[in-house]
């Protein structure tokens, strides 16, 4: 059998909202291993991208435990959720994040930064080569397109090797050219780096080419 890289065990979520507490997930079980392709579906507001939230630490579960690379995510503070994920993990947004300010090589550059990288303009040059923009690595994100965009934030997400790549609706503010391009780029950068990939999708075609496929409705695993 190969290795859990990430374990869910009776995780569940509640947000604060205006009319009180919200439960998003409930009780969530789940084991993602190495190597292997995970599409999360389902309906608007099933709760997939908080899903993918817990998993990268981004929210912190307000029950069970959340366990990656061997590492109690639900046990560290937002200092050492920070430091986990530069160094184990890749995250691409739909909205793209990238800092307006930067130029797409100093985007790519500045995780390899934070991690105290001594070549990290030289290899965020190369990782921006990999996904065909070395000619657009002065330009900022407002003189970018949103495919060039999302090129930037894939190379930002996998340039620092990560073990788990997370990406939530990575394709959805593209048209179906531009989709199609990244959803290429996203396995080829998997399949180069051996990493395990967890994706949130409304995408039909991008489903059907992961390994397993895990449906929410209202917060539970269906």
């Amino acid at each position: 059998m190969p290795d859990t890289v990430l374990s869910l065990s009776h995780a569940s979520l509640s947000l604060d909202g205006n009319a009180g507490k919200v439960d998003i997930l409930h009780d969530i079980s789940l084991d993602v291993y190495a190597g292997e392709t995970l599409g999360l579906v389902g309906p608007s507001g099933s709760g997939k991208s908080s899903l993918l939230m817990l998993m990268g630490g981004l929210e912190q579960a307000t029950s069970g435990t959340i366990t990656a690379l061997g590492e109690n995510l639900t046990a560290m503070t937002e200092d050492g959720l920070a430091r986990f994920r530069r160094y184990n993990m890749g995250v691409v947004f739909q909205s793209f994040h990238l800092i307006p300010t930067m130029t797409a090589l100093e985007n790519v550059a500045t995780p390899l930064e934070l991690a105290g990288v001594a070549d990290a303009f030289d290899r965020a040059e190369a990782e921006l080569d990999a996904v065909g923009l070395a000619t657009r690595a002065d330009h900022y994100p407002g003189q970018m397109s949103g495919g060039e965009q999302q090129r930037v934030a894939l190379a930002r997400a996998s340039v620092s090797r990560p073990r788990i790549l997370l990406a939530d609706e990575p394709t959805g503010n593209l048209d179906v050219t531009n989709g199609s391009a990244i959803m290429d780029l996203l396995f080829d950068l998997r399949d180069k780096h051996g990493a395990t990939l967890i994706m949130v999708t409304h995408s039909a075609d991008l489903a059907a080419r992961c390994d397993r496929v895990i449906t929410l409705t209202d917060g539970r695993i269906t």
